[in-house]
């Protein structure tokens, strides 16, 4: 709740927007290197990720053991998570852990979104104003907003005159919604959809699934985590907190433990991917071959190995027809975790509605009516439509830097940055979770949030020790990061898919690869180098 007996600050050295995994973060580190700091938070309480998205059956799919804080031994053994992949009210619970051990939430202004930052050439400072009223002078600004926190929630024509009741995934409501015995429709089938579809299928008195563009999916292994089985995960603290600063996507498992793609005899290649196929996390993705990013043969015969699990699981041919994917390959788009999802649809309540074939043409006031001509009649209808990843969460607060350059405008034109950092043009502004960074979508996001949040911290200490106020990166450094970003990115696989993690999912969005794709590890390397070098590219002043 904001407390509005508080006394507003109107001037800090820095302002940090969002209160998740690295909001929460750099609050904390600025205040340990002795930084007067401000946080404004647009929901309630703490939790970024989840505390919006708590629709039925959201969790996440990093492991629990790395999907952690690293900055307290103590922190990490404090909490024990109840399983392998715990679900979005455990998470939140998580994260309210993390707020009160640390004292967190009296640098934040809950429910209170910021609407717009100005930047000052001649004070030198950010001038940052609130839908609250609030107008704080602060030296830097520091976007904490997620890569996936500003929802595609205004989709089709006539969603407001909808009877029924309308849900988007990402603005679910606190309150328990009664599914029984209602004619329920959901749009969207990536890894969220997913989620509810295999939740709800069960509740509901009948299922619609508007599905456009079908998944891969991979089977959850979700046991149960003892006090046993978390004092062993403790006991590793050290060596899997440098083990996931290195790997290619930020978790403890990575790439070359099998061997190269050609190395490997038929065989031996089945045997690598039903073992990781059966270890039911994203391992056979971001852990088994790395070639199936590169090689169309190699990710044909992977693509070919899951659509056989996944035919196994369908059996009806006409289910196959419509739930496999032919149209892309596998790990070309994100891949989800389920749990029964497949097996749902073998539910005589569940029906599948094909609006490739037939699109949805508007919501009227008794549901949804597609191409054909067809209304759908519906009381509730869930949108898991997606985001405006990676440039949303900033697009949509009206950021202005020098000479009141818009980024929401620079971004329509192009979507650049100096390694997800800060943007040319926008002095003293720092991003986390922002494009041309891992932690654009990549990445285990605990990992790299956390190592931004770090390098952040510490330039802003470097400034301060050389008695310095300003830093903003050249327009030569960042030319030079986005060509090797995209020289990465179009030596793959992923760029030949539309999805969000090229931007095709929002009209008129550059097509450009949100995340970058070299490697956690060689990321970090590169972020080291520039600090030990001492920013070099970077004017400061």
């Amino acid at each position: 709740m904001n407390d509005k007996t508080v006394a507003k600050t109107t001037k800090v050295d820095a302002v940090v927007i969002g209160a998740g995994i690295a909001g929460l973060y750099q609050v904390y580190r600025l205040r340990e290197q002795g930084f007067d700091v401000q946080a404004f938070e647009a929901g309630s309480n703490v939790g970024g990720t989840w505390y919006w998205n708590r629709y039925p059956g959201a969790r996440f799919d990093s492991t629990a053991e790395v999907y952690q804080f690293w900055f307290s031994e103590e922190l990490y053994k404090g909490w024990k998570p109840s399983e392998r992949f715990p679900a979005q009210p455990e998470s939140e619970r998580w994260l309210n852990y993390v707020a009160d051990r640390c004292d967190l939430r009296k640098h934040y202004r809950f429910s209170t979104r910021v609407e717009a930052a100005h930047y000052d050439e001649a004070a030198q400072s950010w001038s940052i104003t609130t839908d609250q009223g609030d107008t704080v002078q602060a030296r830097f600004l520091i976007t904490c907003c997620g890569m996936l926190s500003a929802p595609l929630t205004s989709v089709f024509p006539g969603q407001d005159s909808f009877k029924g009741q309308l849900f988007h995934t990402a603005r679910w409501p606190k309150e328990p919604v009664d599914f029984t015995g209602k004619r329920v429709g959901i749009v969207g089938a990536g890894a969220t959809g997913i989620q509810v579809i295999q939740t709800i299928a069960s509740q509901v008195g009948h299922l619609k699934v508007f599905l456009r563009t079908p998944q891969y999916t991979i089977p959850m292994n979700n046991p149960k985590y003892t006090e046993a089985v978390w004092a062993g995960f403790s006991s590793r603290f050290h060596e899997m907190k440098e083990r996931v600063q290195r790997t290619f996507a930020g978790h403890v498992y990575d790439f070359g433990g099998y061997g190269t793609w050609a190395e490997r005899t038929p065989e031996e290649r089945i045997a690598v991917l039903e073992e990781l196929w059966n270890d039911g996390s994203l391992a056979l993705w971001l852990a088994s071959f790395s070639e199936m990013f590169f090689d169309e043969k190699v990710n044909a015969e992977v693509s070919e190995f899951v659509r056989g699990k996944m035919r196994e699981r369908l059996k009806d041919p006409v289910l196959c027809e419509k739930l496999i994917p032919t149209s892309y390959g596998f790990g070309t788009n994100r891949v989800p975790l389920d749990t029964n999802y497949l097996e749902a649809y073998h539910r005589p309540n569940v029906e599948i509605v094909d609006v490739k074939a037939s699109p949805i043409e508007c919501v009227t006031p008794e549901g949804v009516r597609t191409a054909d001509g067809k209304l759908h009649e519906l009381d509730i209808l869930i949108l898991a439509t997606g985001f405006d990843a990676g440039t949303g969460a900033l697009t949509r607060i009206d950021i202005r830097g020098r000479g009141g350059r818009s980024l929401k405008e620079d971004w329509g034109r192009e979507i650049r940055t100096t390694m997800g950092l800060q943007v040319h043009g926008y002095p003293n502004l720092f991003t986390t979770g922002a494009p041309l960074a891992p932690s654009a979508a990549f990445c285990n996001m605990t990992t790299c949030l956390q190592q931004q949040v770090d390098w952040i911290t510490e330039c802003l200490v470097a400034l301060r020790r050389k008695g310095l106020t300003v830093i903003e990166p050249s327009r030569s450094l960042e030319d030079e990061w986005v060509a090797h970003h995209d020289e990465t990115s179009n030596a793959t696989l992923l760029v030949k898919t539309d999805s969000w993690y090229m931007g095709t999912n929002v009209k008129g969005k550059q097509r450009r690869m949100l995340s970058y794709i070299g490697g956690v590890g060689k990321y970090r390397q590169r972020c080291e180098e520039l600090a030990a070098g001492g920013y070099p590219g970077f004017e400061m002043r």
